[in-house]
């Protein structure tokens, strides 16, 4: 328990609790179980999340990032977005899985660059330039 309290890491902290029961109101949850919250209301409006799993930013949908940032003023929860056609359904940040993108020259695919064409001069500080 005393791991919860002191470690961001692992959850929400001691007073991030106690203000989310206190003085939080629950706006809504997303696919990955996130739940949103808000206090206050107008400019002193303040709003946070409570991630289910690892805190990483990058869980958030991007119809939810525009309400935490204030892009937008009410939660997708009261104005539904629609997606456009040429967008992708959002996916979690993948970056050190096994799900990376890793281009064809990428030593982590298995594959070799080309070499350096003849176009190609090195920087060097006696050249000035």
């Amino acid at each position: 328990m005393l791991v919860r309290i002191f470690t961001w890491w692992n959850g929400p902290g001691l007073g991030t609790r106690i203000m989310t029961r206190r003085h939080g109101a629950e706006v809504g949850r997303d696919g990955e179980g996130n739940i949103y919250y808000r206090r206050g209301a107008g400019k002193t409006e303040r709003r946070w999340v409570i991630y289910n799993g690892i805190p990483e930013a990058t869980r958030i949908p991007p119809e939810w990032h525009s309400w935490m940032h204030k892009t937008v003023a009410l939660p997708p929860t009261e104005a539904p977005t629609r997606p456009r056609v040429w967008e992708r359904p959002w996916t979690p940040n993948a970056t050190g899985t096994v799900a990376a993108h890793m281009p064809s020259g990428s030593l982590d695919a298995g594959g070799k660059r080309a070499k350096a064409t003849g176009d190609y001069r090195a920087w060097t500080p006696e050249a000035g330039d």
